[in-house]
């Protein structure tokens, strides 16, 4: 993946140190591992990111940074895949993964609904948590492991692509050159030559024609 594409969609790292929910990592956020754009550290921050944001907690960027420094991959990268839980994407998720939780534990089927309150949460969290933790930890597993190897092949695709690209400009750029060289050569061989001056006649043949005249 191209690091200036991705520098526009991330943080910059002083304003990630900035932020008040990880104050606490202190001294751990100065790992230069942490901010590395190559291919080990995104496509282990996707794999970090996706795997937070299917697990259905509070704090998941909290959980995704801990993550991140424990894998020591791209933090700002795993952070910013929180978000694929947002307000329009939650509710279907957590849906899904009650109801593929329950599949995977044999726990009836029921008609589950979804309420983004606290009162909501404080009813039915007790008769959901299985089902729930058991689906969030399938979802996580599937997109992490699926991101981690999209991103490593897009990465993988996109160098042999720039290395392509690099390797027919060199060639054009070769023969480019051996034509204009050519082109000098052939200039020079068909080229006229100068027609050859005639020389001056000697003093004897001169003497010669003049008592041959007379």
């Amino acid at each position: 993946m191209p690091r200036r594409f991705i520098q526009r969609y991330i943080p910059e790292p002083h304003k990630v140190r900035e932020e008040k929910c990880f104050q606490f990592l202190g001294n751990l956020l100065h790992d230069p591992n942490l901010w590395h754009l190559n291919r080990r550290s995104v496509s282990g921050a996707v794999a970090v990111g996706l795997f937070s944001a299917f697990i259905l907690i509070p704090f998941q960027t909290v959980l995704a940074a801990l993550l991140a420094i424990w894998f020591r991959v791209n933090l700002p990268v795993s952070v910013v895949l929180i978000w694929v839980t947002n307000p329009l994407t939650l509710a279907p998720i957590f849906v899904l993964t009650v109801k593929l939780g329950g599949l995977i534990l044999g726990l009836p089927q029921e008609a589950t609904s979804f309420e983004l309150t606290w009162t909501w949460f404080s009813t039915e969290l007790i008769h959901i948590w299985k089902p729930l933790l058991a689906g969030s930890l399938i979802l996580a597993t599937f997109f992490s492991t699926l991101g981690y190897f999209i991103t490593q092949f897009l990465w993988r695709r996109f160098v042999l692509q720039r290395y392509r690209a690099r390797r027919r400009q060199r060639e054009a750029r070769l023969k480019r050159q051996r034509l204009l060289a050519e082109r000098a050569r052939n200039k020079t061989r068909v080229q006229p030559r100068p027609a050859p001056t005639p020389a001056a006649p000697s003093s004897a043949q001169a003497t010669r024609h003049v008592t041959h005249t007379g």
